[in-house]
């Protein structure tokens, strides 16, 4: 059942007879005057059978699906657009409480030189989104976008103002929480154009504040009612060189994210929270460096103080850990620490030139890349009150080690048909804290070298063949890390519309002689233009998938799934 909230919407029914009609004046008319009309839509579902060995549970329904479709339409200073989604019942994986249908997203936005206003649900970013950050990832399910009223104005040339306020989405309503922000930007050369128009660095500064309000209902605990936060930031570009920086400060904000158990009591935590977050690269022909470092302690900030997982999260902290693409090098991949971290990320990239040992007739890309990350070390404070938890933490000291990934990858062309890529991986991971959030749990810290070779030979236009192998080796092999693993898979690409794929799993390193087992995993699809139709069968592991730092647990599964993608 769809939410009152949506049901009453009269934007949301404003906005749909108005794209309706302007799809209809659209397929009327060629003229420029009528507008644009454009959207995507994607539908996967998935059938779903029970595998005791591999822990894929029995589904009732047997079958789930997930689906959902954009239309935007534009026409000059004025654009407007939906989102239906439809989810019966969501997928293995995300969160049950997408369970339902309705227009959950619709816009209306109209703009000219000074004046930049959008009302319904907006996407914003501040910075680099250390208070505030707004976005979808329908790979996760994640959608924390703010329902409410948004203006940006360009009162002078090289000033930005952004002002906004409304409630976050929290699945097919809104959560309680009302959100405040304003933001300004200026970039000085542009706002000095006639004395700096000559200078080759450019200065950007750019400032921000937040509050949420929450009423306060707790009957043990006096709790802020209005939480704010601001940050201030520094952009320096000058020909391949760029550098970032930003400082943000978040006002004491107890919460069920940042509380613990004295006594079998919880006991908030009142500390003001900080984060940190430092961004430096150079690029030059065949060259780049990329330098990150960010330091965060208790920079978890929602319009729900009792919301938990990715629900409702105002601030986005960035990840200075590769994601990788690959199945193995993504195994245990890292989550960012709201309550407190510290850790960065070191990455160079190097063409070696043309007719060079190395390089052979058409060169060859290096990349090695380092990243770590450590928990900070939290010096107890004396609390008399014992109503309220508090710490202290010092720059220079840091605590237990969390992750490091040192990887190493090359590609290599070898002729006009054939080319590679190969990868090793040397990765730690205190899986008991980033991924469980348990610091005393059952798991052992795991790690781990993996190699991945990924060899592609093009017999003709459009028609290839792949083939890859990835190993990983972990330190130890207990029942709950299932140990060791060793992927193959080959997909041949017929021509541009066909490819056809196998791969095979082998959890070859498990201590249980049964749970040795080897995941078969088949798909095919057909592409044409904006179209794609994708079918697979097979089994699949229990793991953690992430996008940017943000993550979700996938249970096992086994069975048939489908997906479908269109745009126009």
């Amino acid at each position: 059942m769809l939410n009152k909230n949506f049901k009453s919407s009269f934007l949301a029914t404003f906005l749909l007879v108005t794209l309706l009609n302007a799809f209809k004046a659209g397929a009327q008319s060629n003229h420029d005057d009528a507008g644009s009309v454009h959207g995507y839509f994607q539908i996967d579902a998935q059938y779903y059978k029970p595998d005791s060995l591999i822990g894929a549970p029995l589904v009732p329904e047997k079958m789930l699906s997930n689906g959902f479709g954009n239309i935007n339409y534009t026409k000059g200073k004025f654009s407007a657009g939906i989102r239906y989604e439809a989810y019966n019942n969501v997928m293995q994986g995300f969160d049950t409480r997408y369970k339902g249908q309705g227009i959950t997203n619709r816009f209306a936005r109209y703009s000219d030189e000074l004046l930049d206003i959008t009302i319904g649900n907006i996407y914003e970013q501040f910075g680099s989104g250390l208070i505030f950050r707004t976005y979808y990832e329908p790979g996760l399910l994640f959608d924390n976008s703010l329902d409410g009223i948004r203006v940006i104005s360009n009162p002078v040339k090289g000033l930005t103002l952004k002002g906004l306020v409304g409630k976050q989405r929290s699945f097919f309503t809104v959560g309680p929480g009302i959100v405040r922000g304003f933001d300004g930007e200026l970039n000085i050369n542009e706002a000095l154009d006639s004395i700096a128009k000559n200078i080759k660095t450019k200065v950007i500064l750019g400032g921000s504040f937040v509050s949420k309000f929450q009423p306060d209902q707790n009957p043990d605990f006096k709790l802020p009612e209005n939480v704010g936060a601001y940050s201030g930031r520094i952009n320096i570009i000058r020909e391949g060189f760029n550098f970032f920086g930003e400082y943000a400060q978040k006002e004491n904000d107890p919460s069920l994210a940042n509380n613990s158990i004295v006594a079998g009591k919880p006991y908030y935590s009142y500390k003001n929270g900080e984060a940190l977050f430092i961004s430096t690269s150079y690029a030059t022909k065949g060259f780049s460096f990329l330098l990150q470092a960010k330091r965060i302690d208790n920079m978890s900030y929602r319009s729900d103080r009792d919301a938990t997982l990715q629900n409702l999260l105002i601030n986005y902290l960035p990840a200075t850990t590769k994601q990788h693409s690959y199945l193995m090098p993504a195994y245990s991949p890292y989550a960012t620490q709201p309550a407190g971290e510290v850790g960065g990320l070191a990455e160079i990239q190097y063409k070696v030139k043309k007719g060079t040992l190395l390089g052979g007739k058409y060169g060859m890309d290096i990349t090695v890349n380092y990243s770590h990350a450590s928990l900070l070390k939290q010096i107890n404070v004396n609390d008399s009150t014992t109503t309220s938890t508090l710490y202290k933490t010092n720059y220079g000291e840091v605590g237990d080690d969390l992750y490091h990934d040192f990887f190493v990858e090359i590609t290599k062309k070898f002729s006009k048909k054939f080319k590679g890529t190969f990868m090793y991986s040397n990765q730690f991971n205190n899986i008991n804290i980033v991924q469980h959030n348990t610091p005393k749990g059952p798991y052992k810290n795991v790690l781990a070298n993996i190699g991945v070779i990924d060899l592609t030979y093009k017999y003709k236009s459009n028609s290839a063949i792949r083939i890859e192998a990835q190993g990983m080796l972990r330190n130890n092999n207990d029942t709950l890390n299932m140990g060791s693993w060793a992927v193959g898979l080959i997909e041949w690409t017929p021509n541009s519309h066909i490819f056809v794929a196998a791969i095979d799993q082998y959890n070859y390193g498990n201590p249980v002689e049964s749970l040795k087992l080897h995941y078969f995993y088949f798909s095919t699809g057909y592409t044409s233009g904006p179209h794609r139709i994708a079918v697979s069968y097979g089994k699949q592991r229990a793991g953690i998938f992430c996008v940017g730092g943000v993550c979700r647990t996938v249970p096992a599964s086994n069975g048939f799934a489908i997906s479908i993608t269109s745009s126009f």
